[in-house]
């Protein structure tokens, strides 16, 4: 068959496809439609068949279409506008025209800007008629329809008023008043920092915390029995709670660094002097654990010395403490030293007017609905006093302390308990208080509206990248086919897109093994941003892919469940529960829930899915070894097949293992042997200094000095390389 007959022939064949293509369209976009019958197009049929890059289904519809009929709802029908006379062939265009909009103010249908844009590097896959399209893009479109165009007068825009709120000008000297120090506890992980707490408080947090471990921020204040009152803040000390530290430093008056006597300086220790330093906050260090034999005060201070901490006894200006908080001992020293760096300090603030605070901790209770511990810092927060803090606002409806007892008025440097909030506000966000619900509304809008902005600038950045990149891509293609012909140019474009022209739309199918799809959800906000931090540091891609599809605050819902069985994923729970029927119908639908209260537990249980994701790896394990000593040959039937006479140097020949035959440390074959002989005898296992003939196959020829290696498979579960860092 000729190469004329065969080029009819795919043309026919490719017709046929945009055709049926054509007959399903009603099924892709447009419901309930009825036919109108339009104008023929300027582009013939045949110009499709010559640029083959386009044969994807939504183009070859897009050009398939004006040939026949165009489709219109029965809704556009009765809100049909009137098309813009045109004057003199003149269009008016302006920045940021829509598909929709330049085929209204052009006179022409849309199917007439999908056709002029067919041969351009514009994606026509995404476009859709609300689609923005740029200003070359509108030029060329009115120059290919044989028009001119005039730029429309710009109308410019209204800047939008800033109705956001702010801070209060710092107030008067005079109106200041003494106020309780907030002081946060920093440390290394176990190093004893709630255990302190809980002898100042006299209660049993520890005991209550999930292995022993403070897993989120506790504000607490603490009544001496001078009667002074101090505001702790006790942080996490694992590595995985770094952002809550820092935080924890950000809101704070003094900073109580907690060191075991008998382990010194660890990691996040240094990380705590750092957070300090950053802050500008002053230290007092409190070493931990005194009690114990093997501790060494003396050491701690000298090794804090790299740090830039110096204790008073070597001419520095912090105060250090030597005490045993599980036994109660020097406590009131300590306590003494934190109320003398207040004062100090002279700690004031301005307990009239607006409220201004910090969110400290967030959450969603089950029976009190969004939650926010808090601390305040100027006026004097009450009952129906309305906050904005991020993009949610609240009307304070009640207020407790750290033993949730209901409180009425909270003064600064006070930690309480609010609830009331519409949505769950950021740790760290900043509290204000505004005049009415209507000025929150305003506020809440503007910083949404500011947001939106934002987030749309980033956009646009991403799609000119992605459009710079589609236009260098579509130029390289024209260049590499620029010296063909149109027929040969039209050749290697079927070779290259005919799976796209025949390829059927692809059906449901199984998730990749070699992906983790993972649903998280923790107690508060600070549990699932330590948790997210953590898995942005996975950087094992290549070997599974870590795709996490939902975060949140709560308990395990049917939600979760439904959305892990849609992606084949994980649930996986930090210090939150899941309810019984939540239980049975993710064992119904075979989900696996992870519920875990310790950090390092969470993690480990995370990188042994992803381990069970990864395809096991095959190793060899070598049962013997031997040496070709002399070489002789058999004949069986017409064939002479080679024998090698061996001497098994170590371990035994098993005929059932495999076998590899080594030449010059170079892998010549393997396989399974062929016939296994000790003197005339077939044999299935040769020891260790026995000599044997063994044959291989009748193709692979032996030399003196070659060695046979005995080896079997087996299947070795592998681990994933990433490291979380503890």
């Amino acid at each position: 068959m000729n190469r004329g007959l065969i080029l009819q022939f795919e043309n026919l064949v490719q017709l046929r496809v945009a055709c049926r293509q054509l007959h399903t369209l009603s099924y892709r976009k447009v419901y309930r439609a009825q036919w109108k019958p339009v104008q023929s197009s300027a582009h013939p049929m045949w110009s499709v068949l010559l640029y083959p890059q386009f044969w994807q289904k939504d183009k070859l519809i897009s050009v398939a279409l004006p040939q026949c009929r165009h489709l219109a709802t029965k809704e556009g029908t009765k809100k049909k506008k009137k098309k813009i006379p045109l004057t003199k062939g003149e269009v008016e265009i302006r920045q940021k025209m829509t598909v929709e909009e330049l085929a209204r103010a052009m006179g022409k249908d849309i199917d007439h800007i999908y056709e002029a844009l067919l041969y351009t590097d514009v994606d026509l896959d995404s476009l859709e008629p609300d689609s923005v399209l740029y200003e070359d893009h509108i030029k060329l479109i009115v120059k290919k329809s044989g028009m001119k165009y005039k730029s429309a007068k710009l109308k410019e825009e209204k800047e939008r008023e800033n109705t956001d709120a702010v801070k209060r000008p710092p107030a008067d000297p005079a109106v200041l008043t003494p106020r309780p120090p907030v002081v946060t506890i920093l440390g290394h992980v176990d190093h004893g920092k709630t255990t302190l707490l809980d002898s100042l408080r006299k209660t049993q947090v520890a005991s209550m915390e999930a292995g022993g471990i403070t897993q989120h921020i506790g504000a607490f204040l603490v009544h001496l029995p001078s009667g002074e009152k101090i505001t702790f803040l006790d942080t996490p000390g694992h590595a995985a709670f770094s952002a809550m530290r820092a935080r924890g430093t950000n809101v704070t008056d003094i900073v109580i660094l907690v060191v075991a006597a008998e382990d010194g300086v660890m990691q996040q220790t240094i990380e705590s002097i750092q957070h300090a330093k950053n802050a500008g906050v002053p230290l007092i260090l409190a070493i931990n654990k005194c009690d114990k034999s093997e501790a060494d005060p003396e050491r701690v201070k000298k090794e804090l010395l790299a740090h830039d901490v110096v204790c008073e006894e070597f001419g520095g200006d912090v105060q250090a403490v030597n005490i045993s908080a599980l036994k109660g001992e020097n406590l009131m020293v300590l306590a003494e030293a934190t109320v003398a760096l207040a004062e100090m300090l002279e700690l004031k603030a301005d307990s009239t007017g607006l409220v201004e605070g910090t969110v400290i901790e967030s959450r969603k209770d089950k029976g009190k609905g969004p939650v926010t511990t808090a601390i305040i810092q100027r006026g004097t927060l009450r009952k129906g006093c309305v906050l904005v803090a991020g993009k949610t606002w609240a009307k304070v409806r009640f207020m407790f302390d750290e033993n949730g007892k209901a409180v009425d008025a909270a003064s600064p440097g006070i930690p309480v308990e609010i609830m009331g909030w519409k949505e769950v506000p950021s740790a760290g966000d900043e509290i204000l208080e505004v005049e009415s619900e209507q000025r929150a509304h305003e506020v809440v809008a503007w910083r949404t509206y500011v947001e939106q902005q934002e987030k749309m600038k980033r956009e646009v950045e991403v799609i000119e990248e992605k459009q710079k990149e589609h236009r260098m891509e579509y130029e390289k293609k024209q260049q590499k086919l620029a010296h063909l012909t149109w027929r040969q140019r039209k050749v290697v474009l079927y070779k290259a897109n005919k799976h796209l022209i025949f390829s059927k739309p692809k059906e449901r199918t199984e998730m990749d093994k070699n992906v983790l799809s993972v649903i998280v959800k923790g107690d508060v906000d600070g549990s699932v941003e330590a948790i997210l931090n953590i898995l942005d540091s996975y950087d094992a891609e290549d070997e599974c892919k870590l795709d996490i599809i939902h975060f949140g605050m709560g308990d395990i819902s049917e939600t979760d469940i439904n959305l892990a069985e849609a992606f084949n994923g994980v649930v996986f729970g930090f210090s939150v529960k899941a309810n019984d029927s939540i239980k049975q119908l993710a064992a119904k639908k075979g989900i696996k829930i992870k519920l875990h209260n310790i950090i390092y537990k969470f993690i480990e249980d995370l990188k042994d899915e992803l381990n069970s994701r990864l395809p096991p790896s095959v190793v060899e394990n070598t049962i013997g070894e031997a040496s070709v000593l002399n070489i002789f040959s058999v004949t069986v039937g017409k064939s002479k097949i080679p024998v090698a006479g061996c001497r098994v140097q170590k371990g035994l020949l098993d005929k059932k293992m495999k076998f590899k035959l080594i030449r010059n440390g170079d892998v010549i074959w393997k396989g399974s042997l062929s016939s296994l002989r000790h003197h005339k005898d077939d044999v299935q296992v040769i020891k260790m200094g026995m000599d044997c003939g063994l044959s291989l196959d009748k193709h692979t020829e032996f030399s003196i000095g070659d060695e046979i290696i005995c080896y079997e498979e087996k299947e070795v579960q592998q681990t994933t390389s990433w490291d979380p860092g503890f």
